[in-house]
C-alpha cells in the first residue's frame, strides 16, 4: 500500500539546484559518469526545511510533473521547473517528501502534448512488480569489506584462479511451506555463502537484478538501471548480501544490460514523447529477436547514461565486475537482420561504430576508476581483440567468454562416442585460438533453456556413462585454459531444463549419482584453486603443451599445464570413449615418481574406482618426442590429473 497522503507537503521550490555549470557541460558532451550523484530523487535540506530534490532530463518536454503518495497521485500540483541552460534538465525541491515515498514523473509532450507517466530513470529502488513506481530511497549503508576490498585486486586478476558460480536469484531457492514464493536478499544470503564454501566457487554471478518489469526475462528487459530489484528486498539487503559474500571471501559479478531495454511504456521508450533513449530509426533502434529498443549510443547524454549506471554498480554496490550481455548485437548493425533490414555506417560496413565507441569508453573509464574489477564481455563471434586495450585497438574488456569452445564442445559431447572419432577437431580446436583472447569457459544458463534440456540430457548413453560423461566434460574444463562458469543445478547433474517458475531440484542430492557429481564439482574446485598451473598462465601459450592430440581412433588426448614459471606443471589425460585404455603410454619430460592427483573414475564420484593407484613411476621410454614415458591405465570416459612427485 502507498502510504496516506500528507497534506502538509508544501509546493515545488524552484532554484535549488545540484548541478554544476561543469555538470551540464559534461553531461552534453557525453563524459559525466556520475550523474546518479545529480539526477533523480535525493533526500536533502533546502534552508533548514526537509525534503527531496528532484530532477530528470527530458528535453523535449513542455511541462514535468512529480505525482505520488505525498499527493494523493495528483498529476498537476508540483510542476518541476525547466534549467534554462537549455540542458533539458527538469528540476525542484519539494518540502516534506520523505525516504519510502513513491513517485513518478507525469510528462507532457511539446510533441503533439502527448501525455505519459514514468517511472524514474535514476531510480535507487522501485515498487515491487508489477506495479511500476519508483521510490525515494537514501543509499546510506556502512560497509565491513574492507579485508576484501584490500586483497580483491588479487583475487580478481587475470593471473588468479576463477571459478563462477552463474545464478538467477529467483529459482536458486523457493521457500519449502510455499514453493511459489520467491525468497529475499537476506533469505538467500546464508544459505549462499555456505553453499558456495562448500563448493569452492571463487565468484558468484547474478543474472540482472536490476528492476525489470517481467520476472520470466531473468533480468535482461531492464527498466532500473540504478535500482535492484525490489523482488528480493531493499538497496541495503542486497549490499548486506554482497559484503557477506565479501567477507567470506567471494566475489560478486553482476550481469549488466547496455544493448537494450524493453518498451513498457512506464519505462525509458519514447521518454518525453520523442526516441530519447533508443534511437529513432527502428533498423537502428528496434531489436527484432527480443521485441525490444536498443540505446542511441550517438547520442551524447545516452552514453552519459549507460556509463553512469556501470560505475554506480561498482560505486555504491562494491561489485567485483560486470558481465556485459549481448555485445555482438551491439556492435553489428546487422544483428539478426536480414538485407534491408539494417543501416551501413558512413564507410557502408556492418560494424556500428557509435556502439563501439560506447563500449571502449565505457572499459576505459571502468578500469581508470577500478583497476581491481573486471568486464566481461559476452561476445559470439570472432571480433579481433575483444578483451585487448583499448590503446592497442581493443575493445577493453578484462574478459570474453568463449563461446566458440562452449558450442564445440557440446557438439561433440552429444555424439554417441563411437562416432566422435569422426569428430576429433570439435575437442582440439579450441585451442588453435585459445590465446587470442582472455576467455571464460561458460557453461551457462543459455545452455539449459529454450527447448536445450539440461547438460546432463545432453549427454549420450546410459545411467552411468551419462554421469561419466558430464564428470568427463567438468574435468576437461577445469584442465582446458580458462576462466570457468557453471549456471546452478548443473554442479549435481539437473535432470531437467531449468525453470525460472520453480526451485532448483535439491531433493535430486538424495540420490548417490547426483551427490556424487556435486562431490567431484567441489573437489575439482578446490584442486583447481590449489594447482597455479591451473590458472596462473591461462592467457599465455607458454601456459599450454600438447603431449597427444591426434589419436582420434582411442579418443585419447594428453596436455600439460604450466604455471608462470614453468617449474610447476600438471599433466591432463583424457579418455572420450567409454572403453578402459590398458598400457596407454604418455610421454613425459621428467623422470620419477607421478601422482595421480585426480580421477573422475574413483568410487566416491560414481566410477569404477579403475585408475593408476594412486601413481605411476616413469620410464626411460622414449614417446611424443619425450625422454620418458608413463604406461597407464586410463578409465573410460574419464579425466585424470597427474602431478611429479
Amino acid at each position: 500500500m502507498a502510504p496516506a497522503h500528507s497534506p502538509q507537503i508544501e509546493p515545488v521550490r524552484h532554484g535549488v539546484s545540484l548541478f554544476t555549470e561543469d555538470d551540464i557541460y559534461l553531461f552534453r558532451q557525453g563524459n559525466h559518469f556520475r550523474l546518479y550523484q545529480k539526477l533523480g530523487s535525493r533526500v536533502m535540506e533546502d534552508h533548514g526545511v526537509r525534503g527531496v530534490y528532484f530532477a530528470v532530463w527530458a528535453p523535449n518536454a513542455e511541462s514535468v510533473f512529480v505525482m505520488g503518495s505525498f499527493n494523493a497521485w495528483n498529476d498537476r500540483s508540483h510542476a518541476l521547473a525547466g534549467r534554462r541552460d537549455s540542458s533539458g534538465i527538469w528540476e525542484g525541491f519539494i518540502p516534506g517528501v520523505k525516504s519510502g515515498d513513491f513517485y513518478k514523473y507525469g510528462i507532457i509532450s511539446k510533441i503533439n502534448h502527448y501525455r505519459v507517466e514514468k517511472a524514474d530513470p535514476f531510480a535507487f529502488y522501485s515498487e515491487v512488480a508489477p506495479k511500476t513506481a519508483s521510490v525515494v530511497w537514501d543509499l546510506d549503508y556502512s560497509w565491513k569489506d574492507a579485508s576484501w576490498m584490500r586483497v580483491r585486486k588479487a583475487k580478481n586478476s587475470l593471473d588468479a584462479p576463477m571459478a563462477v558460480y552463474e545464478m538467477h536469484l529467483g529459482s536458486w531457492r523457493r521457500d519449502p511451506a510455499d514453493p511459489r514464493r520467491i525468497l529475499s536478499y537476506p533469505e538467500i544470503t546464508e544459505a549462499l555463502v555456505r553453499y558456495l564454501r562448500k563448493m569452492h566457487f571463487t565468484h558468484v554471478e547474478f543474472l540482472p537484478i536490476m528492476e525489470h518489469p517481467f520476472y520470466g526475462s531473468w533480468g535482461y528487459q531492464s527498466t532500473g538501471y540504478f535500482s535492484p530489484s525490489s523482488r528480493y528486498g531493499t538497496p541495503q539487503e542486497l549490499m548486506t548480501m554482497i559484503d557477506q559474500l565479501h567477507n567470506q571471501g567471494f566475489g560478486a559479478i553482476l550481469d549488466w544490460v547496455p544493448s537494450h531495454f524493453p518498451s513498457d511504456e512506464h519505462g525509458l521508450v519514447f521518454f518525453d514523447g520523442t526516441n530519447l533513449f533508443e534511437h529513432a530509426d527502428p533498423r537502428k533502434g528496434f531489436h527484432p529477436d527480443w521485441q525490444s529498443c536498443i540505446f542511441n549510443y550517438g547520442r551524447n547524454e545516452i552514453r552519459s547514461f549507460l556509463i553512469s549506471s556501470a560505475l554506480f554498480w561498482l560505486d555504491r554496490y562494491h561489485v567485483d565486475g560486470l558481465r556485459v550481455d549481448a555485445v555482438a548485437s551491439m556492435i553489428y548493425l546487422d544483428y539478426s537482420r536480414r538485407e534491408g533490414e539494417w543501416v551501413p555506417n558512413e564507410y557502408g560496413g556492418k560494424e556500428n561504430l557509435e556502439a563501439l565507441n560506447f563500449i571502449k569508453q565505457l572499459n576505459v573509464q571502468v578500469y581508470e576508476n577500478y583497476p581491481e574489477t573486471q568486464m566481461i564481455a559476452e561476445e559470439s563471434t570472432a571480433w579481433p581483440m575483444v578483451s585487448r586495450p583499448t590503446y592497442v585497438g581493443g575493445l577493453g574488456f578484462g574478459v570474453k567468454w568463449n563461446m566458440g569452445w562452449m558450442h564445440d564442445i557440446l557438439d561433440y559431447f552429444a555424439k554417441d562416442p563411437v562416432h566422435r572419432k569422426h569428430h576429433h577437431n570439435e575437442l582440439t580446436f579450441s585451442l588453435w585460438y585459445a590465446f587470442t583472447e582472455n576467455f571464460m569457459l561458460s557453461l551457462s544458463h543459455d545452455e539449459v533453456v529454450h527447448g536445450k534440456g539440461s547438460l546432463l540430457s545432453k549427454m549420450p548413453g546410459d545411467h552411468w556413462q551419462k554421469f561419466a560423461n558430464l564428470r568427463l566434460l567438468y574435468g576437461y574444463m577445469y584442465g582446458h585454459p580458462g576462466k570457468k562458469l557453471l549456471f546452478m543445478g548443473q554442479e549435481f547433474a539437473q535432470t531437467s531444463e531449468w525453470s525460472h517458475e520453480e526451485s532448483l531440484p535439491w531433493h535430486l542430492l538424495e540420490q548417490s549419482s547426483h551427490k556424487q557429481i556435486q562431490q567431484w564439482l567441489s573437489d575439482l574446485n578446490c584442486f583447481y584453486q590449489s594447482e597455479s598451473a591451473l590458472y596462473e598462465n591461462d592467457f599465455h601459450p607458454d601456459g599450454f603443451e600438447w603431449v597427444e592430440f591426434t589419436d582420434w581412433e582411442s579418443g585419447v588426448i594428453s596436455f600439460i599445464r604450466k604455471n608462470k614459471s614453468g617449474q610447476d606443471f600438471i599433466l591432463v589425460i583424457c579418455n572420450f570413449t567409454p572403453v578402459v585404455r590398458r598400457d596407454y603410454r604418455v610421454g613425459v619430460s621428467l623422470d620419477g615418481s607421478w601422482k595421480e592427483l585426480l580421477n573422475s573414475n574413483d568410487k566416491k564420484y560414481g566410477g569404477s574406482g579403475l585408475g593408476n593407484g594412486g601413481g605411476l613411476q616413469s620410464s626411460a621410454t622414449p614417446s611424443h618426442g619425450r625422454e620418458h614415458s608413463l604406461s597407464l591405465t586410463i578409465p573410460p570416459l574419464a579425466v585424470l590429473f597427474f602431478k611429479q612427485k
